[in-house]
């Protein structure tokens, strides 16, 4: 996968109040380096070590998780982030843990693949792939408000479907979400 920072990210980053960040399955860290340079002490999961190793950075504390184990439980307590990030993954039973280790005023900045995936590549397990509208009820279902929402076809880095979510917690300011123009 590209070290580009996800276009989506980079715009949405700057919503996150002061505090830590979770970029959950890292990878080589893209959006890791990016949050800390924005000044936050990022917390880098991923379960690939070598991935994590190309995380390492300064502000950015690695950690070795494998969220997908059958007995694994969310290993973060209540409101520890200002942001969560998540590019690339869905792993559906962390929803509500993630939604939980967001701070009152946290933002969840979201992109992953969707339904309609397979005709570009991989993945494509329906497992994998959101349905439509999907993030959009998960945000709600746990009680977050969207800031902005995505669900189509992008072209770069390369072609997908992806669906793209940036949400934030009842404590944020309404005014605060209004980004200026591109």
């Amino acid at each position: 996968m590209s070290d580009q920072i996800s276009p989506w990210v980079q715009r949405y980053a700057p919503l996150v109040p002061g505090g830590a960040v979770l970029d959950l399955a890292c990878g080589s860290g893209r959006h890791s380096r990016h949050m800390a340079a924005l000044g936050h002490e990022v917390v880098a999961v991923d379960r690939d070590p070598a991935a994590l190793a190309a995380a390492c950075g300064l502000g950015i504390t690695t950690s070795a998780i494998d969220l997908e184990e059958e007995d694994a439980a969310w290993p973060f307590g209540p409101q520890r982030f200002a942001g969560i990030v998540v590019t690339n993954y869905l792993h559906r039973p962390l929803f509500a843990g993630m939604v939980g280790s967001l701070a009152p005023n946290g933002v969840l900045i979201y992109e992953t693949f969707a339904d309609g995936n397979a005709q570009f590549g991989k993945p494509s397990n329906p497992a994998f792939l959101l349905q439509p509208g999907e993030l959009l009820a998960l945000a709600s279902e746990h009680g977050l408000r969207v800031v902005a929402f995505e669900d189509g076809v992008i072209t770069e880095p390369k072609a997908a479907m992806v669906q793209r979510l940036c949400a934030v917690k009842p404590d944020f300011p309404r005014e605060a979400a209004l980004l200026p123009p591109f």
